[in-house]
């Protein structure tokens, strides 16, 4: 037999299967070895009282074995001798791209300009002790995106561009926790999503596929009005060459929201961009205990059975919103940049999420008619001009430019304390903090756009009201937060999803403007590839 039932559980009654058993048992008046096995399928926490609870919605069997997986199997069959299209970029967006051209019977040729997974990291190693970044290996650039070695949630709000679950249920079949088919926020972490991610990449091997990495695409081949193939450069020899499709073939353009270099060419080759809004500002990082004891309300924090807690504010501050962005319970702080005099600071967690700090970005609302109030002086000394394509981009290079002068030209993070910040005062000290090549402290009050600064100032006041305790100088405010989505947006058929201009060019994910994290690019990534199998059928 077998049974779902909704119930609200204490923390300590479940925590694992086992203890789910014995609450059922008792609540339902069963005996519970009859009960042979327990499937969480939804799970949500309520803390909004004292009494904290469990919500789960459960699958019982009783006095039978589960028959099916815990996740829905996606068949990927050999396409080795299949029509073939190209996928630019191994993030999110283009492994789901290639993963699913798999499954329409095409077979993807992938090329990313960055390391594998596994030698990436010690790419991102270095940054410490050297105070430098590689351009073409670092935490945006490499398989994986900027997603391998961030958090790992993959928690959407976005229902209507397509199915979410399935994203989720191929992350599980790839070695995911199934787990994340029943949290209410879930996420994958850190130091397990690498794995996964090399899963995906062998079923693209195994089935056919090919993946070439230290391939950076340098541009498009475009014959009339439609592209047949694109010139790439081996990063490691320095050979320079054309990749060009068997057949009619799509180009899937997935090289995520930091490959300024791409958007560059696409802008001066005529291929229709537009300057698209994003936030930006600053990392908040608090001791992991406080955020525990201030969301649960308890002395004890999250105590023995609890995670560590997560929080999300938004605040209007003179008509743009001001909110925290990828909040990293029990995570570190790490340095974000892609180039040379560039300091980007984001967040991540071990799957564990059982670190000393909580962190989270706290951004400012920035549309493309806000660049000028914010620019203060261009490097190159143009005027700024929200007309120009590049004006969101340009703005994010200033700031980034400015924040890596405040620290010593170095990946040294100006820092301020959180109460200091907002009373406009210089922090003499600063506490212990995860951010790895080190803080130094710097009144970003004084140098950071007003436009940014003083939003941010009075957000933090009206989330220290709402939450006493959470305007504190124990915290520390890390510049600067930039890369929280695209500055452009590649404009792009609704219907048929290809470049408005460019025949078989289909624009995808996160660096396209059409996505804003893991999931949401998974999903646009299906959804490409679909596209790509229509216009290959057409042009048939």
């Amino acid at each position: 037999m077998i049974n779902e039932y909704q119930i609200r559980a204490l923390p300590e009654q479940a925590v694992n299967e086992q203890s789910i058993k014995r609450f059922i048992a008792r609540e339902k008046g069963m005996d519970e070895r009859t009960i042979t096995a327990v499937r969480v399928l939804k799970k949500s926490i309520d803390a909004r009282q004292r009494t904290i609870f469990i919500n789960l919605t459960v699958r019982v069997f009783v006095n039978e074995a589960p028959s099916e997986l815990e996740y829905t199997e996606v068949h990927y069959g050999d396409v080795s001798e299949c029509p073939e299209a190209i996928v630019v970029g191994a993030g999110p967006g283009g492994l789901f791209a290639a993963l699913r051209l798999i499954e329409l019977g095409i077979r993807p040729i992938v090329v990313e300009r960055g390391k594998d997974v596994r030698e990436r990291k010690k790419d991102i190693a270095k940054i410490r002790p050297e105070q430098r970044v590689d351009p073409e290996s670092n935490y945006s650039f490499g398989e994986g995106g900027a997603g391998a070695y961030s958090d790992g949630k993959l928690y959407t709000r976005s229902k209507k561009r397509g199915n979410s679950e399935k994203i989720l249920n191929v992350f599980v079949q790839h070695g995911a926790s199934p787990t994340i088919l029943s949290d209410a926020h879930p996420h994958i972490g850190t130091d397990k999503l690498p794995r996964v991610i090399e899963n995906m990449r062998n079923t693209i091997l195994r089935c056919g596929g090919e993946v070439h990495f230290q391939t950076r695409m340098d541009a498009l081949v475009i014959d009339g009005n439609s592209v047949v193939g694109m010139e790439v450069k081996d990063l490691q020899t320095g050979r320079e060459y054309e990749i060009i499709p068997k057949s009619s073939a799509g180009i899937i353009l997935a090289t995520g929201h930091s490959a300024r270099d791409v958007y560059r060419w696409l802008h001066a080759n005529g291929i229709e961009i537009e300057a698209k809004g994003l936030a930006v500002g600053v990392r908040l990082e608090h001791p992991s205990m406080l955020i525990d004891q201030l969301q649960y309300h308890r002395k004890d924090g999250r105590g023995k059975y609890l995670p560590a807690a997560e929080y999300s504010v938004v605040q209007q501050v003179e008509g743009r919103g001001v909110y925290s962005f990828c909040m990293c319970p029990g995570g570190f702080v790490v340095p974000a940049a892609t180039g040379p005099e560039q300091i980007v600071v984001n967040g991540m967690s071990p799957s564990g999420r059982n670190g000393q700090w909580s962190n989270s970005g706290m951004v400012v609302e920035i549309r493309p008619e806000d660049v000028a109030q914010c620019m203060q002086s261009p490097a190159d000394g143009v005027k700024p001009d929200q007309n120009n394509p590049l004006s969101v981009m340009l703005f994010q290079e200033e700031l980034e430019r400015n924040c890596w002068l405040q620290g010593n030209r170095k990946q040294t993070a100006p820092a301020q304390r959180m109460a200091d910040f907002v009373n406009g005062r210089l922090s003499y000290d600063l506490p212990r903090s995860s951010y790895a090549p080190g803080l130094i402290s710097s009144p970003l009050h004084f140098w950071m756009p007003p436009f940014v600064c003083k939003r941010l100032q009075e957000g933090f006041r009206m989330f220290g009201k709402r939450q006493h305790g959470f305007l504190t100088n124990e915290a520390t405010v890390i510049g600067v937060e930039t890369r929280t989505s695209s500055p452009v947006r590649i404009i792009r058929d609704g219907e048929t999803l290809q470049h408005i201009r460019i025949k078989g060019l289909f624009p995808c994910g996160e660096g396209a403007g059409y996505a804003g994290g893991i999931v949401s690019a998974g999903v646009d990534g299906e959804r490409c590839a679909e596209a790509v199998a229509e216009y290959m059928k057409s042009n048939s």
